[in-house]
């Protein structure tokens, strides 16, 4: 079960994740961001606590629940809480997606320079092809001449992009052996304490209620904050953190294919190309895992 699992989650998972713009453009025009945000961290925390519960998960002690506090306020909270705003102050979606791109690039060289993590030249040449590949399908969806950066929100793009990394490695190094269920729930409460933050200081917590809204915090709760998470967090014990990081180039190219199927938006020839290049960068960072060349 364990070898079908790993075959299947990075699949699954690049799927699950790539539904999260979707789930945010029919949500987020009813709600503020960051609450957003917190109301579904804290309806998450009660579905891990019942998880818990019922599969009996193991708790940890406080050393190993303060570590993932601090892994899921930078994986949770602080890269999706900076994404978010940076939406919020006008940084194109396609823009910030090409930012926090960069993850597997940052993520691997934090691996190999602080844990001695093995990135073959091979894997070097794939993660840069990633990238590519990735600018070449996001570029074609913006208009970078019409694109309005602001300060605040370029610099949440970048503070994003290094939590994710950092929170990443930390995950790797810290929690291999951590209990899936008991770590996904410190997690989320370290997220609570950044979105909630954020929140309480940045916005009055309005929203209208709405079927659209209901549907989207429903499929971002249980398919991307439960069943997503989960699988990423198996990942990252299983594999190394390059080879795991580099499903993340496939999610822009999966999330065009998944707009095109629900809003018939079309995808051109540099798309197309971009979303070849960015196949090609997984095969080479997953093929080329063990190589020491």
């Amino acid at each position: 079960m364990s070898f079908t699992l790993s075959k299947a989650a990075p699949f699954i998972f690049v799927w699950l994740w790539s539904t999260g713009f979707i789930g945010a453009k029919y949500g987020l025009p009813y709600i503020e961001p960051f609450f957003m945000l917190l109301v579904r961290f804290s309806l998450v925390v009660c579905i891990f606590i019942f998880l818990v519960t019922l599969y009996k998960s193991s708790w940890i002690g406080f050393k190993e629940s303060g570590q993932q506090i601090i892994i899921g306020a930078l994986i949770h909270g602080a890269y999706l809480g900076g994404v978010f705003f940076a939406i919020n102050e006008g940084i194109a979606a396609g823009v910030a997606a090409v930012i926090v791109g960069l993850q597997p690039l940052v993520t691997s060289f934090i691996g190999k320079v602080f844990l001695n993590q093995p990135l073959n030249i091979k894997q070097a040449i794939g993660l840069t092809l990633g990238f590519l590949g990735i600018s070449l399908v996001i570029l074609e969806k913006i208009d970078i001449a019409a694109t309005q950066f602001s300060f605040s929100g370029l610099l949440a793009c970048i503070i994003a992009l290094f939590s994710i990394s950092i929170g990443t490695v930390l995950q790797k190094h810290l929690a291999s052996k951590t209990p899936l269920l008991t770590g996904s729930f410190y997690q989320y409460i370290g997220a609570i304490m950044v979105v909630s933050l954020l929140s309480f200081n940045l916005e009055d917590q309005q929203f209208t209620l709405t079927w659209e809204l209901a549907i989207a915090m429903t499929w971002l709760i249980f398919g991307l904050s439960v069943l997503a998470i989960l699988l990423l967090l198996y990942m990252i014990r299983e594999g190394e953190v390059a080879k795991v990081t580099s499903y993340f180039y496939l999610v822009p190219p999966v999330a065009l294919f998944q707009t095109w199927l629900i809003f018939d938006e079309k995808l051109g020839i540099m798309a197309m190309t971009g979303t070849l290049l960015t196949i090609l960068a997984v095969i080479m960072v997953v093929k080329y895992q063990s190589d020491s060349s």
